[in-house]
Protein backbone atom coordinates (compact mmCIF):
# COMPACT_ATOMS: atom_id res chain seq x y z
CA UNK A 1 0.00 0.00 0.00
CA UNK A 2 1.42 3.38 -1.04
CA UNK A 3 1.23 6.43 1.23
CA UNK A 4 2.32 10.02 0.51
CA UNK A 5 4.44 11.54 3.28
CA UNK A 6 5.43 15.22 3.03
CA UNK A 7 7.94 17.31 4.92
CA UNK A 8 8.72 21.04 5.16
CA UNK A 9 11.89 23.11 5.10
CA UNK A 10 12.97 26.74 4.76
CA UNK A 11 15.81 28.57 3.00
CA UNK A 12 17.32 31.91 3.86
CA UNK A 13 17.09 33.01 0.22
CA UNK A 14 14.46 35.05 -1.65
CA UNK A 15 12.27 33.02 -3.96
CA UNK A 16 13.54 34.91 -7.01
CA UNK A 17 17.00 33.37 -6.45
CA UNK A 18 15.50 29.99 -7.31
CA UNK A 19 14.66 31.07 -10.84
CA UNK A 20 18.23 30.10 -11.78
CA UNK A 21 18.33 26.42 -12.84
CA UNK A 22 19.87 24.23 -10.12
CA UNK A 23 19.78 26.96 -7.45
CA UNK A 24 17.36 25.10 -5.16
CA UNK A 25 19.48 21.93 -5.05
CA UNK A 26 22.52 24.00 -4.07
CA UNK A 27 20.75 25.84 -1.23
CA UNK A 28 21.12 25.20 2.50
CA UNK A 29 17.74 24.06 3.83
CA UNK A 30 16.59 23.91 7.46
CA UNK A 31 14.12 21.07 7.91
CA UNK A 32 11.35 21.18 10.49
CA UNK A 33 11.17 18.34 13.04
CA UNK A 34 9.86 15.12 11.55
CA UNK A 35 6.45 14.04 12.86
CA UNK A 36 5.69 10.50 14.07
CA UNK A 37 5.09 7.60 11.69
CA UNK A 38 2.29 8.01 9.17
CA UNK A 39 1.99 11.70 9.95
CA UNK A 40 3.23 14.54 7.77
CA UNK A 41 3.43 18.31 7.45
CA UNK A 42 3.00 20.13 4.13
CA UNK A 43 1.79 23.34 2.45
CA UNK A 44 4.06 25.80 4.32
CA UNK A 45 3.37 29.53 4.47
CA UNK A 46 5.13 31.90 6.82
CA UNK A 47 5.63 35.37 8.19
CA UNK A 48 8.51 37.26 9.79
CA UNK A 49 7.92 38.89 13.19
CA UNK A 50 10.14 40.83 15.59
CA UNK A 51 10.91 37.52 17.33
CA UNK A 52 11.83 35.58 14.20
CA UNK A 53 9.97 33.33 11.77
CA UNK A 54 6.63 31.54 12.14
CA UNK A 55 5.65 28.82 9.69
CA UNK A 56 2.09 27.54 9.28
CA UNK A 57 1.58 24.07 7.80
CA UNK A 58 -1.00 21.43 7.15
CA UNK A 59 -0.57 18.68 9.76
CA UNK A 60 -2.02 15.32 8.74
CA UNK A 61 -2.27 12.01 10.60
CA UNK A 62 -3.37 9.00 8.55
CA UNK A 63 -5.04 7.60 11.68
CA UNK A 64 -7.41 10.59 11.66
CA UNK A 65 -7.38 11.64 7.98
CA UNK A 66 -8.39 15.23 8.60
CA UNK A 67 -5.88 18.03 8.15
CA UNK A 68 -5.22 20.68 10.79
CA UNK A 69 -3.21 23.89 10.66
CA UNK A 70 -0.21 23.88 12.99
CA UNK A 71 2.53 26.45 13.55
CA UNK A 72 6.30 26.34 14.17
CA UNK A 73 8.02 29.46 15.54
CA UNK A 74 11.76 30.00 15.11
CA UNK A 75 13.97 32.66 16.65
CA UNK A 76 16.25 34.95 14.65
CA UNK A 77 19.10 32.43 14.96
CA UNK A 78 17.00 29.67 13.37
CA UNK A 79 16.27 27.72 16.55
CA UNK A 80 12.79 26.26 17.08
CA UNK A 81 11.09 28.01 20.03
CA UNK A 82 7.44 26.85 20.07
CA UNK A 83 4.98 24.79 18.08
CA UNK A 84 1.29 23.98 18.36
CA UNK A 85 -2.18 24.04 16.85
CA UNK A 86 -3.20 27.20 14.99
CA UNK A 87 -6.58 26.23 13.51
CA UNK A 88 -8.65 23.05 13.88
CA UNK A 89 -12.16 22.57 12.47
CA UNK A 90 -14.55 19.63 12.00
CA UNK A 91 -13.55 19.53 8.32
CA UNK A 92 -10.21 19.02 6.60
CA UNK A 93 -7.85 22.00 6.41
CA UNK A 94 -4.68 22.51 4.38
CA UNK A 95 -2.80 25.21 2.44
CA UNK A 96 -2.83 27.95 5.15
CA UNK A 97 -2.36 30.87 2.76
CA UNK A 98 -1.47 34.11 4.61
CA UNK A 99 -2.55 37.60 3.55
CA UNK A 100 -1.65 40.96 5.10
CA UNK A 101 -4.02 43.84 4.38
CA UNK A 102 -4.59 47.19 6.08
CA UNK A 103 -2.59 46.24 9.17
CA UNK A 104 -4.34 42.90 9.75
CA UNK A 105 -3.21 39.32 9.15
CA UNK A 106 -5.56 36.84 7.52
CA UNK A 107 -5.49 33.16 6.63
CA UNK A 108 -7.27 31.60 3.66
CA UNK A 109 -6.98 27.85 4.31
CA UNK A 110 -8.12 25.23 1.84
CA UNK A 111 -11.32 23.73 3.24
CA UNK A 112 -13.19 22.55 0.17
CA UNK A 113 -15.12 19.91 2.13
CA UNK A 114 -16.92 22.78 3.87
CA UNK A 115 -18.30 23.76 0.45
CA UNK A 116 -17.10 27.39 0.60
CA UNK A 117 -13.94 29.48 0.84
CA UNK A 118 -13.71 31.19 4.24
CA UNK A 119 -11.21 33.83 5.31
CA UNK A 120 -9.99 33.96 8.92
CA UNK A 121 -8.61 36.97 10.82
CA UNK A 122 -5.75 36.52 13.30
CA UNK A 123 -6.98 37.73 16.68
CA UNK A 124 -4.03 36.36 18.68
CA UNK A 125 -0.82 35.38 16.95
CA UNK A 126 -0.25 32.60 16.09
CA UNK A 127 -2.98 30.43 17.58
CA UNK A 128 -6.34 32.25 17.46
CA UNK A 129 -8.11 32.73 14.12
CA UNK A 130 -11.70 33.88 13.65
CA UNK A 131 -13.78 33.22 10.51
CA UNK A 132 -15.03 36.59 9.28
CA UNK A 133 -16.29 36.22 5.71
CA UNK A 134 -17.03 33.81 2.87
CA UNK A 135 -15.07 34.96 -0.16
CA UNK A 136 -16.45 32.38 -2.59
CA UNK A 137 -19.56 30.20 -2.44
CA UNK A 138 -17.44 27.53 -4.11
CA UNK A 139 -15.28 24.70 -2.72
CA UNK A 140 -12.08 26.41 -3.89
CA UNK A 141 -8.86 24.43 -3.52
CA UNK A 142 -5.43 25.99 -2.81
CA UNK A 143 -6.72 29.55 -3.27
CA UNK A 144 -3.77 31.88 -3.87
CA UNK A 145 -4.39 35.62 -3.57
CA UNK A 146 -2.24 38.52 -4.73
CA UNK A 147 -2.71 42.26 -5.17
CA UNK A 148 -1.56 43.28 -8.64
CA UNK A 149 -2.20 46.22 -10.97
CA UNK A 150 -4.83 47.79 -8.72
CA UNK A 151 -6.91 44.63 -8.20
CA UNK A 152 -6.97 41.56 -5.99
CA UNK A 153 -6.57 38.30 -7.92
CA UNK A 154 -7.33 34.78 -6.76
CA UNK A 155 -6.05 31.63 -8.45
CA UNK A 156 -7.65 28.35 -7.41
CA UNK A 157 -8.70 24.82 -8.40
CA UNK A 158 -12.05 23.05 -8.02
CA UNK A 159 -12.83 19.47 -7.02
CA UNK A 160 -14.41 17.08 -9.50
CA UNK A 161 -14.09 13.77 -11.31
CA UNK A 162 -11.05 12.58 -13.26
CA UNK A 163 -8.59 14.69 -11.28
CA UNK A 164 -10.26 18.03 -11.99
CA UNK A 165 -8.45 19.65 -9.05
CA UNK A 166 -5.13 18.92 -10.73
CA UNK A 167 -5.98 19.96 -14.29
CA UNK A 168 -8.00 23.21 -14.21
CA UNK A 169 -6.94 26.69 -13.14
CA UNK A 170 -9.65 29.19 -12.24
CA UNK A 171 -9.36 32.91 -11.48
CA UNK A 172 -11.50 35.40 -9.57
CA UNK A 173 -10.87 39.10 -9.06
CA UNK A 174 -12.06 41.90 -6.74
CA UNK A 175 -11.44 45.53 -5.92
CA UNK A 176 -11.05 44.73 -2.21
CA UNK A 177 -9.90 41.64 -0.33
CA UNK A 178 -13.34 41.05 1.18
CA UNK A 179 -14.95 41.25 -2.23
CA UNK A 180 -17.25 40.97 -3.94
CA UNK A 181 -15.25 38.49 -6.01
CA UNK A 182 -16.10 38.02 -9.69
CA UNK A 183 -15.28 35.08 -11.91
CA UNK A 184 -12.85 35.46 -14.79
CA UNK A 185 -14.52 35.40 -18.19
CA UNK A 186 -12.22 32.63 -19.41
CA UNK A 187 -12.56 30.10 -16.55
CA UNK A 188 -10.98 27.66 -16.56
CA UNK A 189 -8.16 29.81 -17.88
CA UNK A 190 -5.69 26.92 -18.07
CA UNK A 191 -6.05 23.16 -18.40
CA UNK A 192 -3.66 20.24 -18.20
CA UNK A 193 -1.95 18.35 -15.39
CA UNK A 194 1.44 20.04 -15.80
CA UNK A 195 0.67 23.56 -14.47
CA UNK A 196 -2.95 24.16 -13.47
CA UNK A 197 -3.05 23.75 -9.67
CA UNK A 198 -1.54 26.55 -7.53
CA UNK A 199 1.33 25.72 -5.22
CA UNK A 200 2.52 28.81 -3.36
CA UNK A 201 2.85 32.59 -3.26
CA UNK A 202 2.79 34.64 -6.44
CA UNK A 203 5.89 36.82 -6.84
CA UNK A 204 7.34 39.41 -9.19
CA UNK A 205 10.50 38.57 -11.13
CA UNK A 206 11.99 40.66 -13.95
CA UNK A 207 8.90 42.87 -13.85
CA UNK A 208 6.46 39.98 -14.40
CA UNK A 209 4.10 38.22 -12.01
CA UNK A 210 5.05 34.56 -11.52
CA UNK A 211 2.95 31.78 -9.99
CA UNK A 212 4.22 28.42 -8.65
CA UNK A 213 2.11 25.58 -10.03
CA UNK A 214 2.02 21.87 -9.28
CA UNK A 215 3.06 19.40 -11.96
CA UNK A 216 0.76 16.40 -11.49
CA UNK A 217 1.45 14.59 -14.76
CA UNK A 218 3.29 11.63 -13.15
CA UNK A 219 1.36 11.80 -9.87
CA UNK A 220 0.01 14.37 -7.42
CA UNK A 221 2.65 16.96 -6.52
CA UNK A 222 5.45 15.31 -8.49
CA UNK A 223 7.19 18.60 -9.34
CA UNK A 224 6.59 22.32 -9.79
CA UNK A 225 6.44 24.55 -12.82
CA UNK A 226 6.70 28.32 -12.41
CA UNK A 227 4.30 30.23 -14.64
CA UNK A 228 5.25 33.65 -15.96
CA UNK A 229 1.98 35.56 -16.31
CA UNK A 230 2.05 37.68 -19.45
CA UNK A 231 -1.60 38.81 -19.56
CA UNK A 232 -3.95 39.20 -16.61
CA UNK A 233 -7.22 41.08 -17.08
CA UNK A 234 -10.83 40.20 -16.22
CA UNK A 235 -11.30 39.02 -19.81
CA UNK A 236 -7.91 37.58 -20.80
CA UNK A 237 -5.15 35.40 -19.36
CA UNK A 238 -1.89 34.18 -20.85
CA UNK A 239 1.00 32.47 -19.10
CA UNK A 240 4.08 30.44 -19.92
CA UNK A 241 6.07 27.93 -17.80
CA UNK A 242 9.60 29.28 -17.37
CA UNK A 243 11.24 27.17 -14.64
CA UNK A 244 10.81 23.64 -13.27
CA UNK A 245 11.65 22.48 -9.74
CA UNK A 246 11.99 18.92 -8.46
CA UNK A 247 12.83 17.38 -5.08
CA UNK A 248 16.01 15.74 -6.33
CA UNK A 249 18.98 16.37 -4.05
CA UNK A 250 17.05 18.28 -1.37
CA UNK A 251 16.29 15.85 1.49
CA UNK A 252 17.47 12.23 1.64
CA UNK A 253 14.55 9.87 1.14
CA UNK A 254 12.15 12.63 0.06
CA UNK A 255 12.69 12.75 -3.68
CA UNK A 256 9.22 11.85 -5.00
CA UNK A 257 7.63 15.28 -5.13
CA UNK A 258 7.54 18.98 -4.32
CA UNK A 259 4.31 20.98 -4.41
CA UNK A 260 4.69 24.22 -2.44
CA UNK A 261 7.02 27.18 -2.99
CA UNK A 262 6.24 30.13 -0.72
CA UNK A 263 8.54 33.11 -0.64
CA UNK A 264 8.40 36.20 1.57
CA UNK A 265 11.24 38.66 2.00
CA UNK A 266 14.55 36.80 2.15
CA UNK A 267 12.96 33.48 3.16
CA UNK A 268 11.51 30.69 1.03
CA UNK A 269 9.51 27.68 2.19
CA UNK A 270 9.19 24.35 0.40
CA UNK A 271 7.79 20.88 0.98
CA UNK A 272 9.02 17.56 -0.38
CA UNK A 273 7.46 14.12 -0.63
CA UNK A 274 8.34 10.48 -0.32
CA UNK A 275 6.01 7.69 -1.33
CA UNK A 276 6.01 5.10 1.45
CA UNK A 277 5.27 1.49 0.58
CA UNK A 278 4.55 -0.42 3.75
CA UNK A 279 2.34 -3.27 4.95
CA UNK A 280 1.84 -1.25 8.14
CA UNK A 281 -0.33 1.15 6.18
CA UNK A 282 -3.12 -1.43 6.22
CA UNK A 283 -3.10 -1.36 10.03
CA UNK A 284 -3.12 2.43 10.00
CA UNK A 285 -6.18 2.30 7.74
CA UNK A 286 -7.93 -0.01 10.21
CA UNK A 287 -7.02 2.35 13.06
CA UNK A 288 -8.57 5.22 11.09
CA UNK A 289 -11.81 3.26 10.70
CA UNK A 290 -11.80 2.49 14.44
CA UNK A 291 -11.26 6.16 15.30
CA UNK A 292 -14.21 7.12 13.10
CA UNK A 293 -16.39 4.49 14.74
CA UNK A 294 -15.46 5.84 18.16
CA UNK A 295 -16.09 9.44 17.10
CA UNK A 296 -12.49 10.53 17.67
CA UNK A 297 -11.22 13.51 15.73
Amino acid sequence: MKTDLWHVGFLNRPVTDLMVPGALAKSAITWLPLPASFQFIADPFGIKTDDGLTIFVEYFDYRIKRGEIHYYSYDAAGALMTRGEALVTPFHLSYPYLIQDDGALYMLPEAHKSGVLTIYRCDHFPDRWTPIATLLDLPAIDATVVQHDGRWWMFYALPGPDGRAMRELHIAYADALMGPWRQHAGNPVRTGYESSRPGGNAFVHDGKLHLPMQDCVAHYGAAMNILRIDTLTPEHFAAEPVERLTAEGLMPGYTDGIHTLAGFGDTTLIDVKRIETSAKAHWIKLQHKLNRALGKR
